[in-house]
């Protein structure tokens, strides 16, 4: 029997966004499934925010498309906006009111509000809800933008630095409660993330950008299967300076050992052994590691 596939729930098509002269987003086409958990990565000033406020249709395309359901972002009804929780950078909301009567009222607008998930949530990143949201510190506003984003089991999650302003303990929380709102409801979850070893521990997929262009848009378990770092031991004298393969990306010698940074590992890793009689331990790279070699122009 065939499987179906999985519902499209966001898409742009050669989206271009320009501010005057100042081009943020340059032609993205991209898709993303239901189910699947985007890392959005790329320095500041890439179009990571850009291209999050166009799908929220806070900002009009200078051309092409963005699309949450099939529909152009701009012209959302009423239930599809309540089908999308969103976590934007700064967070604005009513100063005069506590925590509490801020999800009171958030909660009026959605018919799917679930109030085990935010009991759940509140307890887990320790918020108090009887403070005045004008008092609260950056990181307890930031944990209520959260819990207001995923109470109304949204089916698209658009998080823009989540976590930036939380201590460790309340990330952690926020990555366990991620995890366990994906087994629920399956959304599409888009976070832009600047804490590369958090998108790691979360996302399955990677779209990074660079001056408004997308330059990596692949699955996170095959681009850690296209690096690795190898530790080498010659078993026949000293090792080179360098090394002129060119799938080598970086090295650091001493002697007869040497640490490598390489590029489709598995493609080289025995002929290696062989010129140099050496032997290889190979490990995957991170995202960390990673990321600046995309910067550099080392893109897959």
């Amino acid at each position: 029997m065939k499987t179906s596939e999985p519902e499209i729930v966001v898409a742009t098509d050669s989206l271009v966004k320009r501010f005057g002269e100042r081009t943020a987003l340059d032609g993205l086409t991209c898709a993303v499934p239901r189910g699947r958990v985007v890392g959005l990565v790329g320095r500041n000033g890439s179009g990571k925010t850009t291209l999050l406020r166009c799908l929220q249709g806070l900002y009009l395309p200078t051309s092409g498309a963005a699309r949450l359901f099939g529909t152009e972002s701009a012209r959302l009804a009423e239930h599809e906006l309540a089908r999308v929780g969103v976590v934007h950078q700064e967070n604005r909301m009513l100063p005069w009111m506590s925590g509490r009567a801020h999800l009171d009222f958030v909660r009026t607008f959605f018919d799917r509000w679930d109030e085990a998930r935010e009991r759940r949530l509140v307890d887990a990143l320790d918020l108090d809800l009887g403070t005045r949201i004008g008092a609260l510190s950056p990181g307890n506003l930031q944990k209520l933008a959260i819990v207001t984003a995923v109470c109304h089991r949204p089916d698209v999650l658009l998080l823009d630095e989540p976590a930036a302003s939380l201590d460790p303990t309340s990330r952690e929380a926020l990555l366990e409660n991620l995890l366990g709102i994906l087994r629920e409801d399956e959304p599409a979850i888009l976070i832009s993330s600047h804490l590369l070893r958090d998108v790691e521990r979360t996302v399955d997929w990677i779209l990074c950008l660079d001056r408004g262009l997308i330059v990596v848009d692949d699955a996170l378990d095959v681009l850690q299967e296209r690096y690795a770092e190898w530790r080498v031991t010659s078993q026949n004298g000293a090792l080179p300076a360098r090394f002129a393969e060119p799938w080598v990306l970086a090295a650091a010698v001493e002697g007869r050992q040497a640490v490598l940074t390489v590029e489709a590992p598995e493609d080289h890793r025995a002929l290696f052994e062989e010129r140099y009689h050496a032997t290889v331990e190979s490990r995957p790279l991170g995202l960390e590691r990673m990321f600046p070699l995309w910067m550099s122009g080392r893109t897959p």
